[in-house]
């Protein structure tokens, strides 16, 4: 293999188990949705449910079905969807379907009564995020819906849900404000003759800053594989976490070359003397970012070394002077940070960006390989 991720499904058990005994009372629902943020679905879905997790969330309704369709019975919520969908084989499944709107549930009716089974709800509140919710009157609408479309009997209420918009920031006067209005959105949906089962507004941050959110349950995502949701507050060891994904790759070429020579596409990086560069096989379409020109941090022979020049589509060189590399040589670009080598948070900090979308960004086109006690039959294999 020229490039690999490799992921500690161990360390994501360990990171759920952690959360679980944060969230108290409250279950856990982990999200891996986006292909578990680049960590692989299922295998890491499962290492998820060995760590305690009760349930399981997802964006797309593809996904949700992906999970069944490796045997994952556990409950599982669905949240973003549009017009047009077929909800027949989520309701056959019994996969929860989180509803944000009128037209939303009374598709999700039409399709029970077509299966013939009752369809299971999670209502979704926007609370302050305006984003995917329903708003205002919108709400007051969508209560309505789903109180006569249950006592129809095709659908049934089990949840309410929404997502804060300032978590990372605990002080910041909208997750107060946020809380205040789901109570008031809990209450209403209540009186309408709804019975909840599950109350949950908590993503990864609010879970480990923010505990009189945690309600029925918590849905913490990137927490779930090591990351800290709050770098500014504390680092992944600090909440107790370990960081899943290390990423890899083997250098293609290591040449000497003079100083004052141009490195990659426009020549953005000069080298100042003789030097060795080494090809890296990993760029923008393997979800290294092209931000990280010149900035993104590697580990050569356990010292640290920088992008030289820009990241090209499946490329990037890096000057590491007059270190002894051949070709073959192990780059690490990001894993735990236990040896010295690169984080999430370090290229997120390069490139400008969040650690979420480092670890999400990479490609299926690099193998995952699963390590850890708890992998059982995916140790050590390569998949994808």
């Amino acid at each position: 293999m020229t490039a690999w991720v490799t992921i500690d499904l161990d360390a994501i058990a360990h990171n759920v188990a952690e959360l679980s005994r944060r969230a108290g009372d409250a279950s856990v629902m982990a999200v891996v949705k986006g292909d578990a943020y680049g960590h692989g679905l299922v295998p890491s879905a499962r290492a998820a449910l060995r760590g305690g997790a009760g349930w399981l969330g997802v964006a797309q309704l593809s996904e949700a079905l992906q999970l069944r369709a490796a045997g994952i019975d556990a409950p599982l919520l669905t949240w973003l969807h549009a017009p047009g969908v077929d909800f027949g084989p989520a309701i056959q499944q019994g996969i929860d379907i989180g509803v944000p709107a009128v037209w939303e549930i009374e598709q999700v009716a039409e399709a029970a009564r077509a299966a013939g089974r009752t369809a299971r709800v999670q209502l979704k509140a926007d609370t302050g995020l305006a984003r995917n919710g329903a708003y205002g009157k919108d709400w007051d609408l969508l209560r309505d819906a789903a109180a006569r479309l249950q006592a129809e009997g095709a659908v049934e209420v089990v949840g309410i849900f929404t997502h804060f918009a300032y978590a990372d920031a605990p002080e910041h006067p909208t997750v107060l404000q946020q809380q205040q209005l789901f109570a008031e959105r809990v209450e209403d949906a209540e009186r309408a003759g709804l019975r909840l089962q599950v109350r949950h507004m908590s993503n990864s941050a609010a879970t480990l800053t923010t505990p009189s959110a945690a309600w029925d349950m918590v849905r913490p995502g990137l927490a779930v594989y090591g990351l800290s949701p709050v770098p500014q507050l504390g680092d992944p060891a600090d909440f107790g976490l370990r960081p899943a994904m290390t990423v890899t790759a083997r250098a293609t070429v290591a040449k000497r070359v003079p100083a004052g020579q141009g490195v990659s596409y426009g020549h953005t990086y000069v080298t100042e003397h003789e030097t060795t560069l080494v090809d890296v096989p990993m760029g923008y379409a393997d979800g290294v970012p092209r931000h990280a020109s010149n900035v993104g941090p590697v580990q050569v022979a356990g010292q640290r070394f920088t992008v030289a020049g820009r990241v090209c589509m499946d490329q990037f060189v890096v000057d590491v002077g007059d270190l002894p590399v051949e070709a073959g040589e192990p780059v690490v670009l990001l894993g735990p940070g236990d040896g010295g080598e690169p984080t999430a948070q370090d290229w997120a900090d390069a490139a400008g960006t969040i650690s979420y979308e480092i670890v999400t960004r990479m490609s299926t086109r690099l193998p995952r390989i699963y390590v850890g006690d708890s992998a059982g039959h995916e140790a050590g294999r390569p998949v994808g």
